[in-house]
């Protein structure tokens, strides 16, 4: 079940991405998905903290949670500077959505079974913004600042990719 979810939620970031690049997101949707995603993290990051009693779930949480909300200061800092207000877009949108429901599936869960949902989840979630990232996100943005930030995201969030396939093995 956990799988299809982050299935839904990879499949609406990618379905949108080939509409995003087509239509070239402006520098403010960017932005919007950019800090949307982020949040979705920070959530996921809290709602483990709650449920999980699991240490190296628990330690990966915390660092989701501490890094995704120091990029989305830093990019509150950039649009703030570049008087840029994020744009709301089908693909923020639908992040969030599912994100949403993903956060109400795993709370139905407890113990390992959502030590391991929440950490595969968590795999999932980050290879599906990684690409979005490499593949749209960055290529599209036209303010180098926010290119840089996005870059600078994307090596970040790699890490955090294979942080939690580390902790996904130690699971199993």
């Amino acid at each position: 079940m956990l799988h299809k979810t982050a299935f839904f939620c990879a499949a609406a970031l990618l379905a949108s991405a080939p509409a995003v690049a087509a239509d070239a997101p402006t520098d403010p949707q960017i932005a919007h998905i950019a800090y949307t995603a982020g949040n979705i993290d920070i959530a996921a990051g809290k709602q483990a903290l709650a449920k999980s009693r699991n240490k190296a779930v628990r330690a990966f949480a915390q660092q989701m949670v501490r890094d995704h909300q120091a990029v989305n200061a830093k990019a509150l800092a950039l649009v703030k500077k570049l008087h840029v207000t994020p744009e709301a877009n089908a693909t923020s949108t639908s992040l969030t959505r599912d994100a949403a429901a993903t956060r109400a599936r795993l709370n139905r869960l407890k113990g390992a079974a959502f030590d391991r949902a929440y950490v595969d989840n968590e795999v999932a979630y980050h290879k599906t913004v990684n690409g979005a990232l490499e593949a749209t996100l960055i290529p599209s943005a036209k303010n180098d600042q926010l290119q840089s930030l996005l870059q600078t995201g994307l090596t970040l969030f790699t890490e955090h990719q294979h942080h939690a396939e580390q902790v996904a093995k130690e699971l199993k």
